[in-house]
């Protein structure tokens, strides 16, 4: 029997690396998959994976900042499934562009902020009715080494997934007499296409740069094992809690 068997679980940006590697890794623990992504692309083929494998999933194109495009990502999986028991909050990401807060542009700022800590808090808002009407359930939002100790010259990005640790201790306070379990779990740099090319390209000094620890850097189903553990029954008594798996870069 899977970790997950029989729950229903939405998960944004399941298209492509953390995501695509936590869709793999849930559906096989029983879970059935809706696959939140804005690429139809990468949604259709993460999908096609698990079907492949006789392993129940659903693509439903999803821009997490726009509030028609999540309201109907979250009513198909109702239709679809009856209910929700998990939301795993993964959209989100960094930009080039972002940079020191003397140096920065406004409108980098607030995409920053739109879709790494806005997207979340709207799917969060969206989900919860179907979270308690299902008698409880478990939201893992995404954060980074970013959000709990600041990263140099990415501003933006670490204002934004610090904001979401405190949306997830918020939210964990006021849900628990729902049973609905919030935590997070906090990337460091993870070897996905899109993380590497943009790590890459940065200057030295940036937040991409140095973000060396003491294991090396994570593969996707690092994070997403860490992810499983926290949307789990065995994490039953674990919630408000932000879970670094950063091979020790925060332990100091």
């Amino acid at each position: 029997m899977g970790r997950l068997n029989g729950k229903i679980a939405v998960m944004t940006g399941g298209g492509a690396g953390i995501g695509r590697a936590a869709v793999e890794i849930f559906a096989r623990e029983g879970a059935k998959v809706v696959v939140a992504e804005l690429d139809p692309d990468f949604g259709r083929s993460t999908v096609e994976a698990q079907t492949a494998a006789d392993r129940e999933a659903i693509f439903v194109e999803t821009d997490v900042t726009n509030e028609a495009s999540v309201k109907a990502a979250v009513e198909a999986a109702v239709s679809t499934f009856g209910r929700i028991d998990i939301l795993y909050n993964n959209a989100g990401a960094s930009f080039l562009d972002d940079s020191a807060t003397e140096k920065g542009d406004p409108e980098v700022f607030w995409k920053t902020l739109r879709l790494n800590l806005f997207g979340t808090w709207l799917m969060c808002r969206e989900t919860i009715p179907h979270l308690r009407a299902a008698g409880g359930g478990a939201i893992v939002n995404t954060t980074s080494t970013a959000g709990i100790v600041g990263l140099e010259n990415i501003d933006a990005y670490s204002s934004a997934k610090g904001g979401v640790i405190s949306l997830t201790r918020a939210l964990a306070r006021q849900l628990a007499s729902d049973n609905i379990r919030v935590n997070a779990v906090a990337p460091t740099r993870t070897l996905t296409e899109r993380a590497t090319r943009i790590n890459n390209a940065r200057p030295t000094g940036t937040g991409g740069e140095g973000n060396r620890n003491r294991l090396g850097d994570a593969m996707p189903e690092h994070i997403a094992y860490g992810a499983l553990f926290l949307a789990s029954d065995e994490a039953a008594r674990v919630t408000g809690h932000t879970l670094p798996v950063d091979s020790g870069f925060t332990s100091s």
